[in-house]
């Protein structure tokens, strides 16, 4: 969130458009002149804003918006979109660890599915290695809840080794998010992954699948 003395949007050096501050991504000079993203929105110095998806993170490394924005020599190292997505999905699986600590976080198909029968849920999420079998199962119950068109959002944005090491616990495919307060930091940092993965249709995301 931006504090209450900055401003709520801010133009895309990329496609000058006006956003939300919390839709895009800061971006910094580190001291040896070398691109690096401040997703904290905390660090000094001049910042150059880009819309926070992968699409735009590449333009703007291609494009070179960067010198022009920070109006000096400014580097970027091969693979910037990449160390983007990676830091933003290690900060949502840090923040899925918090939630599990905070008992927000339900593992293992039996209890996941007795959640999404009678729980409140911020969120249904399987592995992206999940087997689809057992994703239809959980689709079947979420669609004799909420019907066709309601329920929880679906993420399927990371691996289940991943999600082994964020809630400590071994093999698991499906995790059921209780809505509240505790899992609310999970969410902005699970949407804000998602979007930025948006317009790459080979990876994971969350969805409205049934």
């Amino acid at each position: 969130m931006p504090r209450q003395s900055e401003p709520t949007e801010r133009q895309c050096a990329v496609t000058r458009e006006q956003r939300p501050v919390d839709e895009m991504i800061r971006f910094v000079l580190a001291p040896d002149a070398t691109v690096v993203a401040d997703l904290k929105r905390d660090l000094p110095g001049r910042g150059v804003w880009v819309t926070a998806t992968r699409g735009a993170v590449e333009a703007a490394e291609k494009k070179r918006v960067f010198s022009r924005g920070f109006k000096a020599e400014a580097r970027v190292e091969p693979g910037l979109a990449d160390r983007v997505e990676e830091r933003l999905r290690a900060q949502a699986l840090g923040a899925l660890g918090l939630a599990r600590k905070a008992g927000a976080v339900v593992t293992g198909f039996s209890k996941v599915e007795s959640a999404l029968k009678k729980e409140e849920l911020a969120a249904l999420v399987h592995a992206s290695d999940a087997a689809e079998d057992g994703i239809r199962k959980l689709a079947a119950i979420r669609v004799a809840r909420f019907g066709p068109a309601g329920g929880p959002p679906v993420l399927r944005s990371f691996t289940s080794g991943q999600m082994d090491l964020a809630l400590g616990r071994a093999n698991v495919i499906h995790a059921a998010i209780l809505a509240g307060r505790a899992s609310r930091s999970f969410m902005a940092c699970a949407c804000a992954l998602d979007r930025f993965r948006a317009d790459s249709a080979a990876n994971g995301r969350m969805t409205d699948d049934r």
